[in-house]
């Protein structure tokens, strides 16, 4: 049997302007939210940061701004079109030096 015959395709013409910014943190929207796999869209404001949690194998691709994502207390500067790849169990979390916004795929692992 085809699994996809159920599955109708998303498109999203600018994925960046899904992005919710709220004084309090991060506001996630999904984009799929599925046993395998999650995806979302998300912005920090200047100053923000998710503190580092151990999470299941993501990747993390950076729409805007800038900040430092931290996995396993490595720190890489990310701007716009940077892609951040995190191992299973990694601790990661992250901070915005400017208005940051960023697309995170994991799977449903973790």
């Amino acid at each position: 049997m085809n699994q996809t015959a159920n599955i109708r395709a998303l498109f999203y013409p600018v994925t960046q302007e899904l992005a919710r910014f709220d004084a309090d943190g991060p506001r996630p929207q999904f984009l799929v939210d599925s046993e395998k796999l999650k995806v979302i869209v998300a912005g920090l404001e200047p100053g923000q940061q998710i503190p580092p949690h151990p999470e299941a194998l993501a990747v993390y691709h950076f729409l805007g701004g800038e900040g430092v994502m931290i996995v396993n207390g490595e720190e890489f500067a990310v701007t716009a079109g940077s892609t951040v790849v995190t191992p299973p169990g990694a601790a990661r979390g992250m901070r915005a030096t400017s208005r940051l916004t960023f697309l995170a795929a994991k799977t449903g692992e973790g």
